[in-house]
C-alpha cells in the first residue's frame, strides 16, 4: 500500500514538473508557444466546442461589434485575440504601419494575398477612396466564407472583391479575368512558402500590369519592404512594381 502511494505521489510530482516545464518553455520559447497555441490548445478547444477558432472569432464580432463600422470590427477582433485566442492577423500595432502606407500610396487597385478572417482586408478597405478597390486572395474555403461575412458585416463589401483559390492560379488571371491594369499596392500575408514563388510570379507579370517606362527604376528604388513575423508589405512610390 505504501509502495503504491509512493508511486502515485511520484507520478503526480512528475506531471506537475512537466506542466511547469511546459509553461516555462511556452513563455520563453516562441516556437514552443506557437506549437501550444496553434496546434495543441487550438485542437483541444476546437474538439470541445465543435467549432473552429476562426468561426469563434466571427461569432464574437457578430455579437459584440457594431455592424457597418470597420473600426469597431477591427477593435473587436483585436480584443478577442488579445484576451481569448491568438490569431494570425496583422493586429493593431503592425496595423498602424499598414494604415500609414495605404494612406501614403492612396491606391486605386490593391492586392492582398492571404485574407484569413478578413481583418486586414477590412483595415485596408476602410482607407480606400471612392472608386478604389481591394482584391484579396484566400485559398482556404472556410476562411474565405468567414472573411466574406466579416467584410460584409464591416460594411466594406463594395470596395473588396474576395477571390477564392490558390494564389499561383489567381495571379496570372488578374489582368484578363479581373480587369487589373495596374497594381498600386500589394500586401503579402499568406503562407511563407508562397512568398518567393508569388513574388516571382508577380514580377514576371509586371510588364503587363504596369505602364511602359515605370518598371526598371521602381524595381530597384521604389520599393519599401517591411517584414514582421509572417507579414510582408511591398509598396512603391507610385504604381506597384514587383521586386527582384
Amino acid at each position: 500500500m505504501l509502495e503504491s502511494s509512493s508511486v502515485l505521489l511520484f507520478i503526480v510530482f512528475a506531471l506537475l514538473f512537466i506542466s511547469l516545464l511546459c509553461v516555462v518553455l511556452i513563455r520563453k520559447n516562441g516556437t514552443a508557444a506557437l506549437i501550444w497555441h496553434e496546434i495543441i490548445k487550438e485542437k483541444i478547444t476546437n474538439f470541445i466546442m465543435n467549432q473552429s477558432k476562426e468561426r469563434r472569432i466571427l461569432n464574437f464580432v457578430l455579437q459584440n461589434a457594431v455592424r457597418g463600422d470597420p473600426c469597431s470590427v477591427m477593435e473587436t477582433i483585436d480584443k478577442y485575440c488579445s484576451e481569448k485566442e491568438w490569431a494570425m492577423n496583422v493586429g493593431d500595432v503592425k496595423g498602424v504601419i499598414l494604415d500609414k502606407t495605404v494612406e501614403e500610396i492612396n491606391p486605386k487597385v490593391a492586392l492582398e494575398l492571404g485574407t484569413y478572417c478578413g481583418y486586414s482586408a477590412v483595415r485596408i478597405a476602410r482607407l480606400l477612396k471612392a472608386g478604389a478597390r481591394l482584391l484579396t486572395v484566400e485559398f482556404n474555403p472556410e476562411f474565405a466564407a468567414i472573411a466574406k461575412q466579416m467584410i460584409e458585416f464591416a460594411g466594406v463589401q463594395d470596395k473588396v472583391k474576395l477571390l477564392e483559390g490558390p494564389s499561383e492560379v489567381i495571379i496570372p488571371q488578374l489582368k484578363k479575368k479581373y480587369e487589373v491594369d495596374t497594381l498600386d499596392f500589394v500586401f503579402v500575408d499568406h503562407w511563407k512558402d508562397r512568398y518567393a514563388p508569388d513574388t516571382i510570379l508577380l514580377q514576371v507579370l509586371c510588364r503587363s500590369l504596369l505602364p511602359a517606362g515605370q518598371i526598371s527604376n521602381q524595381l530597384t528604388h521604389g520599393i519599401t519592404t517591411w517584414k514582421s513575423g509572417r507579414d510582408t508589405l511591398l509598396s512603391p512610390s507610385s504604381a506597384f512594381n514587383f521586386p527582384s
